[in-house]
């Protein structure tokens, strides 16, 4: 397999220099870049399939740069910032971040997060046991843009974390899926006390079923349990 790509967006010399070496040594091809205008030229030069990124960036910040990201299908997004606090965390995983991690920071922990990452992004055979659209309740998912397709004819292109959840309701139709089992579909990664990463996630699936007026509720709160997906998968 083609040795992965690692992009770090970081304007703090010595963090962007420690991180490079850190990946260096675990053997990725590891690019550097200060802001979204050099983060844009690596983009159109090489590709990328993992991006690190600060918050707090001069110019756009990390958080405007996320979404533009999120429009590369096969490229993974890690927050690592010294912002923790809730708001901060969870606006970063609503913008579609795939995981968020605090400073000072692991090193250890990173490169375990990025390694489970790249397994998901990385991994073509992952789809497989589903065909490339599956459609449910008058809605599809389509696995070749990544998108949800509303009844109306509506697109939402899908963060990897939502799709990934997606893809994993739809081959469990009616099934009580944990939050444990949600998180290591999602991320590659097990749950941690207090992360609300899935929750957050559900909630940005279920705005895209409520944009149409007649949305049923296909995603059930189990209490104590999981979710579970309740509409009918065609064929």
């Amino acid at each position: 397999m083609q040795t992965p790509n690692i992009l770090i967006v970081e304007d703090e010399v010595v963090t962007r220099t420690t991180l490079t070496s850190l990946f260096e040594a675990e053997g990725y091809q590891v690019y550097e870049a200060e802001n979204g205008e050099e983060m844009h030229d690596i983009f159109a030069n090489h590709s990328i399939n993992l991006v690190i990124m600060d918050i707090n960036l001069p110019g756009k910040n990390g958080l405007i740069l996320a979404r533009e990201v999120r429009d590369r299908k096969n490229v993974g997004l890690i927050f690592l910032t010294g912002r923790d606090n809730d708001v901060d965390r969870i606006l970063g995983l609503e913008i579609g971040a795939d995981d968020y991690l605090t400073k000072p920071f692991n090193p250890r922990e990173l490169t375990i997060r990025a390694r489970n990452l790249l397994s998901r992004t990385l991994n073509s055979s992952e789809d497989d046991d589903l065909p490339n659209k599956v459609s449910f309740n008058g809605w599809v998912l389509d696995s070749d843009s990544r998108s949800l397709i509303s009844p109306s004819g509506k697109e939402f292109r899908l963060p990897r974390s939502e799709f990934r959840a997606m893809h994993l309701f739809l081959r469990h139709p009616g099934k009580i899926l944990t939050r444990e089992q949600l998180i290591m579909e999602m991320t590659g990664r097990e749950l941690r006390p207090n992360d609300r990463t899935v929750d957050v996630t559900i909630r940005r699936i279920r705005k895209h079923f409520e944009s149409e007026p007649s949305a049923e509720e296909l995603i059930v709160t189990i209490h104590g349990e999981g979710y579970r997906f309740c509409g009918e998968v065609d064929g």
